[in-house]
This record gives structure tokens, sequence and C-alpha cells, in this order.
């Protein structure tokens, strides 16, 4: 006998299921000798199978860090992972030791970086950087290996990628170096690619190759993809869910469209403000808290337009449901005793409309 179940029960469980990555409370602090920065105060978000995360967020606001903590990709000392789990296919990679992380670092877990420049070596070809990235997360040996790596630079749209092995990255153009990079981190056929803003030093026009083709491999290979990017226009072509992200904290998170359509909190509508077109010329005024003393209450207060007294004191707002599990708000004006009105104008959403 089968167990019916609402479809809101269904599809939570379903959700549940599909979930590849479960980032939980995570505290990453870096001891330097001005005090101790506090780059991600207690972030937690969920990636599933198949989907495209975008990290969103000014520089600053621990949107890099928050990725680089999954594998640990940032030095130790200075940066420690001081609270929190990072769950991923069942294991806390937090727990793991070094060694036991290499085995998901690369092969499970890929990065692709902002500058294609720094992330290849310029005194070896791209053949061999290629080469390298494919011995060590396959177990292929001899011709097969060198079959492998003309495989992926094709699949990266290298043209003619044979007569490219013996390439120096300083003869490729940014978006070439760019494609070599991606296919270095596709060699171990990852089931997560992290892409932190690969596009920003690229043209428009390779910017939107990029991003093509990035929407080509994923599909190609059915891997999910956290974006981390501050360019609001990138998350609107590419993103199933977005994360916003200031200081060190989740302001708001929800589906990209709802999120375009009706942003909750002022500082992502202030975002949407700075699209090209939005009319939002002078940007957000102010500046990001100081990392080494973080302010009381929502770290986005001093530049709010919203602010109340409530908004400074104690802690950071909850991240309160607006109309659906999958849209969250950290604002006071959306808790239960709250009034959403109070955002009228500031937002664009229509107070009162959650659920």
């Amino acid at each position: 006998m089968s167990t019916q179940t609402t479809p809101d029960a269904t599809d939570a469980a379903s959700r549940n299921d599909d979930v590849l990555l479960s980032v939980e409370d995570l505290v990453v602090q870096f001891d330097t000798d001005g005090g101790t920065v506090h780059a991600v105060d207690g972030v937690s978000f969920d990636v599933r199978e198949g989907e495209t995360l975008c990290i969103v967020g000014e520089s600053g606001s621990g949107k890099t860090i928050s990725c680089e903590a999954i594998t640990r990709l940032f030095r130790s000392p200075p940066g420690f992972i001081r609270g929190g789990s990072v769950e991923f296919d069942g294991t806390d990679l937090t727990s793991c030791s070094d060694d036991r992380l290499k085995e998901y670092r690369g092969n499970r877990i890929a990065h692709v970086f902002q500058n294609p420049q720094g992330a290849l070596n310029p005194v070896y070809t791209i053949g061999n950087q290629v080469r390298e990235a494919v011995e060590l997360h396959t177990d292929l040996e001899g011709s097969a290996i060198r079959d492998r790596v003309v495989d992926l630079l094709g699949e990266v749209g290298i043209p003619e990628p044979v007569t490219h092995l013996g390439d120096y990255p300083h003869e490729l153009s940014g978006g070439m170096k760019q494609r070599v990079v991606i296919a270095m981190a596709l060699a171990g056929e990852p089931d997560l690619l992290i892409a932190d803003e690969p596009t920003t030093a690229l043209d428009v026009t390779i910017q939107k190759q990029i991003l093509d083709l990035l929407n080509d491999v994923q599909e190609r290979h059915d891997m999910s993809v956290i974006f981390v990017t501050h360019d609001l226009g990138v998350v609107a072509q590419i993103a199933d869910r977005v994360l916003v992200m200031y200081a060190g904290k989740v302001m708001e998170r929800d589906d990209v469209f709802d999120l375009f359509e009706s942003p909750e909190h002022p500082y992502t509508a202030a975002l949407l403000d700075c699209l090209p077109g939005s009319g939002g010329l002078e940007g957000i005024p102010g500046d990001l808290p100081d990392p080494f003393n973080p302010p009381a209450g929502c770290r986005f207060a001093e530049r709010c337009p919203a602010v109340t007294e409530e908004c400074i004191e104690g802690d950071q707002p909850p991240e309160y449901p607006v109309g659906s599990d999958d849209h969250t708000v950290s604002c006071v004006h959306h808790a239960p005793d709250g009034d959403p009105g109070e955002l009228d104008g500031v937002t664009g959403a229509i107070g009162g409309d959650e659920s």
C-alpha cells in the first residue's frame, strides 16, 4: 500500500533527495596581524543535482571564500573554518583529512577561476598542462592520455586541438585560455563545477561564448554548477537559483525569475537598481562594514534606506520565508511581527503578500 502525500510534501522530499552539496552555518575566519577577519559568518546553502546556483554580491561579501571553503583551497593559516559543515554527497568535507580531501578536489569538485592567465603556467604548453590534469585525475595510460587531452580541448571549442598542443598560454587569447582552464577542470569528470567569476576579465562577446560553453558542458555532463559573480546580467542568463551575500551573511535566496521580478531585501533591490537601464546611476551609497569588527544587527543596516532601530540591534536577522521555503529574506521587516509595507518604494514588493 502506497502512502499518499500532498504535492508540497512530495516536492520538498524530491528537493532533499536531489541535494548534492549542503553547506550549513559555515564560518570562515582569517587570523591576521591586524585582527580576525570575519569573512564568512554563518552561511548556509544547498546545491541540487544538475542545477546552477549563482552566488552574488559586492566584492568582499564572502562569495569566493564560501566556495573555496568547500574544498579548503585557502591557506591555513591564516584561514580557518571555525564552524559549520560542508556535506558533499553524504560526506562532511570539513572533517576530512587533507589526503582524503584530495580525492574530491578535481575529481568530483572542480574549480574554474577568474584569471585564466594566473591559472596556467606560462612555461609549459597547454598540451602538457591538460595532460597533467588527465594523469592526476584518471587512470589512463600511454596514447589514451593524449587522446583524452585532444578530446577535452575539442570539447571546450579549441579549433583543431591537435595543432594547439604545443602552444604556450601567451600565444592564446583570453577566451582561449579560459577554455583551456575549463578543459583541465573537466579532466576528472566532476559532479560539481565551481566557477568563480570566470568571465570577468573577458570581452563581452567572449563572455557570452564562455557562458554558452559552460551551459553546454553542464548539460552534456549533467553537472551541478556554483557560479560566483557580481554581474546580475550574467545571473539572469544562467541561474536556476540565486544566493545574495553581503559582508559574510546571506541576505536573500530565491528562484532567479522571482528574485528579479520581486526582490524582497533592500540590498537585492539596490543591486538590481545598478543594472544598466534600471535608472540606478548613483549606485549603493556607503561602504561595506569593517570585516574586523562587524556591526550589531543587520550587516546592511548602515546603507539601508528602510533601516529602523530594530535593524541595528542584536544579531543578523534570521532568514524568514517569503511565500515559500525556497524564498527567504534576512530582514526584520519580514519577521512574523514585522511590517513588509515598510519596504514599499524600496524593493518594489507588495507588503503583506507573504504567506
